[in-house]
């Protein structure tokens, strides 16, 4: 009954909308598409522009900002969906690069709740995820948008996003995350993720070393298979260029992208194959993408805020994600110590992102996530200690009094990187201007 007078009594702003869809289904994550399907049957969410699709463990975020850019710099109308957000929900949805305002949101979420039913025993149950991804494909179809660019929140087969038909669809990377939906293996969920492909419909994979099971299910479907290091690469020129090939043959030459790392040339490569596919339908000029490259940031990626102490931001929650920040971390020199200000989620491999780092790292400031999945700091020192035995720890029951702490005993040669979550980086972004 709780959930019925929700409908009944609709929220008359986001905050208390966002508080409310939270509750429209008894879980958090529920794989499966039958409850969305059943509403874009209700809402009539049939999408007359193009999709473009992007799943992976991780550099979606980077994809997705490289798309909608360069999209916009060749002068379409563009939407973007990407979860989760840092700061405030309405980073999630974007039309044109700016983030859709309070009240379309609210609107958006009204259309959505008034087609889930009025009658209890009839009404659609959906998650924070589902009801969010409804609502944005409703507020595009309002847009007259050219093209949406897509981000899949979890794995790809049974993810709310992939109700959607795209015109393209990208998988940047398959590692091990989440494995409690979508298997402990590679294999496994490399299959989840080429969920999203599509038959007749170009699949791009920037993993350099796909899945068996990815590739096999791209071909048994007859979709048309892209995997980078095969059909399309890059290639380095110098501190300022590089070349995005395909067959062996130079395409463009670009300049690298600001985004630091060596992962940033392979979701550019995706980006690119991506927009290559869809040519005739949405042609795009090779200024178009040049420029993009050079414009294109992405908050809590590699992000510096500040310098002396250098302030680094990186989301970073995972291995995978891990590594490419140890190889980022390469790239800076710094003549004083690395300062971490570390906290993860209890349900993540936090051993395995320890141990991808503590080669990089001087002191650790680590402290609790104030979420029910949060791990305890104690809990990180644990893992930390064994992991690197004679590492200096601090730890701290908020991440903000941890960045604190860390920001007073910094040197103007020290860097302070911060990772580990989402909530982690967000805790540090609003806490950072009180401090400088």
């Amino acid at each position: 009954m709780v959930i019925f007078m929700q409908t009944l009594l609709a929220p008359n702003n986001l905050a208390q909308w966002l508080s409310d869809i939270e509750r429209f289904h008894p879980k958090s994550i529920a794989m499966g598409l039958e409850r969305v399907n059943c509403m874009i049957e209700r809402l009539a969410l049939k999408p007359r522009f193009n999709i473009i699709t992007v799943a992976g463990t991780n550099g979606k975020g980077s994809t997705c900002a490289m798309l909608e850019r360069i999209y916009m710099n060749a002068g379409y109308r563009v939407a973007c969906y990407t979860s989760p957000h840092l700061l405030k929900y309405n980073e999630r949805v974007r039309v044109n690069g700016l983030q859709v305002n309070d009240d379309a949101l609210c609107a958006a979420f009204s259309a959505v709740n008034s087609a889930r039913g009025d009658n209890q025993n009839e009404m659609i149950s959906l998650t924070y995820f589902e009801m969010g991804t409804l609502a944005a494909i409703w507020h595009f179809m309002q847009s007259e948008i050219d093209v949406a660019i897509l981000e899949v929140g979890l794995g790809g087969r049974l993810d709310a996003v992939n109700a959607f038909e795209p015109n393209c669809a990208i998988v940047t990377s398959v590692d091990l995350d989440h494995q409690e939906f979508l298997g402990d293996t590679r294999e496994a969920i490399g299959l989840e993720k080429a969920g999203v492909y599509r038959r007749s419909v170009t699949a791009i994979c920037g993993d350099s070393h796909p899945p068996l099971s990815l590739t096999a299910y791209a071909c048994e479907i007859g979709s048309h298979y892209q995997g980078i290091h095969q059909d399309f690469d890059f290639k380095k020129i110098n501190e300022n260029t590089w070349h995005y090939l395909r067959a062996g043959d130079v395409v463009y030459e670009l300049p690298l992208p600001i985004m630091l790392g060596r992962y940033q040339l392979s979701n550019a490569s995706c980006a690119i194959s991506a927009v290559q596919s869809l040519q005739a339908a949405l042609p795009v000029q090779a200024i178009a993408i040049a420029t993009a490259m050079r414009q294109v940031s992405l908050a809590g990626r590699f992000q510096r805020i500040h310098q002396s102490p250098d302030v680094i931001l990186d989301v970073a929650h995972n291995p995978h994600a891990a590594r490419g920040l140890a190889e980022n971390l390469k790239l800076i020199n710094t003549q004083g110590k690395t300062i971490a200000v570390f906290a993860m989620l209890a349900d993540k491999d936090i051993a395995g992102v320890i141990s991808a780092l503590k080669g990089h790292i001087d002191v650790w400031f680590v402290a609790s996530i104030a979420h029910p999945r949060g791990a305890l700091a104690e809990n990180l020192q644990h893992f930390i200690r064994l992991e690197a035995p004679n590492a200096p720890i601090k730890t701290f029951a908020e991440v903000r009094d941890a960045y604190h702490h860390a920001y007073i005993e910094a040197g103007e040669n020290d860097k302070i990187i911060v990772f580990g979550s989402f909530f982690t980086v967000s805790d540090v972004m609003q806490g950072h201007e009180k401090l400088v």
